[in-house]
């Protein structure tokens, strides 16, 4: 799918869900040096605080829209689909999938990916972190470890050079408020639950 009709299907699903003030806001966004500066203090904050677990992208995603939400005044949608590699999918499918169902819960068992966009821009705060761990999909980790290298935290694009770098978000499902809600809950009792494990001397599984 080209650029401009990603930025079309998103741009209608996020209108869909949030109504179309939310759309044209997301449409006319451009990040500046103080959101970017912002998007890295949330960012280290977040991953100082949230376990290594598999299948966390929506729980981590959500706590840092949430985050971010208090810092920015930007247009931050948390999005679901298929992230693909080099064209070959490594979270989901491409196959329609029915989001109400899947984020009706916190603990979500969606095979597909979540991320942030923040008008055009890509925000994904869990990308390196299964890129890095034992959980990751080889051809994300081998990839990651090809274009990034070690020790990257947050990765913010613009979805056109997300293309460039062999990386393809393909938005499927926008989050309603009431679904982010929900997943931040699950996160932040995961986080609460890891430090309860540290204070008391256990580590934490995972």
């Amino acid at each position: 799918m080209a650029i401009a009709k990603d930025l079309e299907q998103l741009g209608k699903l996020i209108a869909a869900h949030h109504g179309w003030p939310a759309a044209k806001a997301f449409k006319s966004y451009e990040m500046g040096e103080a959101d970017r500066a912002a998007l890295a203090t949330c960012a280290v904050e977040l991953l100082q605080v949230f376990p290594a677990r598999p299948d966390t992208s929506a729980l981590m995603s959500a706590a840092f829209a949430v985050q971010l939400e208090r810092v920015l005044a930007a247009p931050i949608q948390v999005v679901a689909g298929t992230l693909a590699v080099e064209g070959e999918p490594v979270f989901g499918d491409r196959r329609p999938f029915d989001g109400p169902a899947i984020f009706s819960t916190p603990n979500t068992n969606s095979r597909g990916h979540v991320w942030l966009m923040i008008g055009p821009n890509i925000v994904d705060i869990s990308i390196f972190r299964t890129a890095y761990s034992r959980f990751g999909p080889p051809k994300l980790s081998r990839h990651v470890d090809l274009v990034f290298g070690p020790n990257k935290g947050l990765y913010v694009d613009h979805w056109q050079r997300s293309r460039q770098r062999g990386l393809s978000y393909e938005p499927q499902y926008v989050l309603s408020e009431g679904e982010v809600t929900r997943l931040m809950g699950g996160a932040y009792e995961l986080i609460e639950r890891a430090q309860s494990e540290r204070a008391g001397g256990r580590p934490s599984a995972g």
